[in-house]
């Protein structure tokens, strides 16, 4: 038996998300099941994180135990080869001692949040990012921002489905950048609540649009309730970009 680390890349809008469900296709449905013509039946992928139906990635990583001996090369290619014409890419395929674990030894997963502020709807990238037509003013935004970093109870920021056993976690980054009609959030930290990005960027659309302004942010997440959060940001926008792990 071998343990093999895959870096994922994917479009979420096909899937009912990263985990295995019986509503709909899912990621990890889709590696397994290409797993499995390649005479793998019985193995089961552990991803990093659980993304969300329409949330995509471009840095997911799993592990698999395999019962064959592959050649990682050889095996990134014959998964890429039967996952078509899935929009899932695997990027990268090394083999891991068993002590490597996708989701238990990460020590920090990095998300980005897209949003493109035009009036124009989106052609090219429809589905790609959050299209926002009012003006947004990311310096408020990003004033809004600085509250939300550091070590918190994220409550207000957590969905009731949530399945974390404390809301406290450490938000290590949550930068926005703006290039043209683009504007990109880029959040760091360990680990992450049920829809906290999504309520975050949400949330600081808000400040943005002025309808909130940034203290507000810091009020939301000192009520430590659920009601006091804005609006959660579609799915769409929403990339797991990076997962790292001890050199």
């Amino acid at each position: 038996m071998s343990r093999y680390k895959l870096t994922i890349e994917y479009h979420g809008g096909p899937f009912v998300g990263w985990q295995r469900q019986e509503n709909g296709p899912s990621v990890q449905g889709a590696i397994e099941a290409a797993l499995r013509q390649l005479g793998e039946a019985g193995a089961t992928v552990a991803g990093a994180g659980r993304t969300d139906t329409g949330v995509h990635a471009f840095g997911q990583v799993a592990h698999i135990d395999l019962e064959r001996d592959w050649e990682p090369f050889r095996l990134m290619e014959a998964l890429n080869y039967h996952l078509k014409p899935d929009p899932i890419a695997i990027l990268d395929v090394r083999e891991v001692d068993e002590s490597f674990h996708a989701r238990f030894s990460a020590i920090e997963r990095q998300y980005l949040y897209r949003i493109v502020n035009r009036r124009a709807p989106l052609a090219v990238e429809k589905g790609l990012a959050w299209r926002i037509a009012h003006r947004l003013d990311v310096d408020a935004m990003r004033a809004g921002a600085a509250h939300l970093i550091g070590q918190h109870d994220f409550t207000t920021f957590r969905s009731a489905q949530c399945q974390s056993a404390s809301p406290v976690k450490t938000l290590d980054e949550l930068r926005i950048e703006q290039d043209g009609d683009e504007i990109r959030m880029h959040i760091r930290a360990r680990s992450f609540l049920h829809n906290q990005v999504r309520s975050f960027a949400g949330t600081l659309e808000r400040v943005g649009a002025g309808k909130w302004d940034p203290v507000e942010v810091k009020n939301a997440l000192d009520a430590a309730d659920r009601s006091a959060c804005g609006p959660v940001a579609p799915p769409y926008g929403l990339y797991l970009a990076d997962v790292r792990y001890p050199d």
